[in-house]
């Protein structure tokens, strides 16, 4: 198998445990008289041999990761920590261009020249630019990985 179909695997995973979850949470009670709709005991027991399939294959992913090596000469595990801290990054210049630019105001507009006008503390532009380069890192990056997960396979 490989490591990308590994990961839907996972994301389908988590999936059905919150669907069980919710189904769990929704029959664990009910009034005397009725029949519940579903048997909660058993929910819950499929839940958590989802979880456990679930540990065990978090844990294969996560052995492929830290041993797998990409083209930038560093181990999956690496560039996921690298474009985690891209895309904090970049979203902190972007609400920080936002925010100097006036975006986060209420359409402040002054009616007399007597009120004071608000002034940019940051330069707009360039975070732009800055928030441009990151996107563009961020895209490239995300491509390598991608490309390592369908060319990998997952260990045991």
């Amino acid at each position: 198998m490989k490591l990308a179909e590994a990961l839907a695997l996972r994301a389908d995973a988590v999936r059905r445990v919150e669907q069980l979850r919710a189904r769990v949470v929704s029959t664990a009670r009910y009034q005397e008289g009725e029949v519940p709709a579903e048997d909660a005991g058993s929910l819950l027991a499929e839940a958590g041999q989802v979880l456990d399939d679930l540990e065990s294959l978090i844990r294969r992913i996560n052995r492929t990761n830290a041993v797998t090596t990409i083209d930038t000469g560093g181990t999956l595990t690496d560039a996921l920590a690298r474009r985690d801290v891209l895309r904090l990054r970049h979203g902190l210049i972007t609400a920080a261009a936002d925010a100097a630019a006036g975006r986060d105001q209420r359409e402040y507009v002054r009616q007399l020249r007597s009120e004071l006008m608000m002034l940019s503390a940051l330069p707009v532009a360039e975070l732009r630019a800055q928030a441009d380069a990151l996107a563009r890192e961020i895209r490239e990056l995300d491509v390598r990985i991608q490309r390592s997960n369908w060319e990998v396979d997952l260990l045991d």
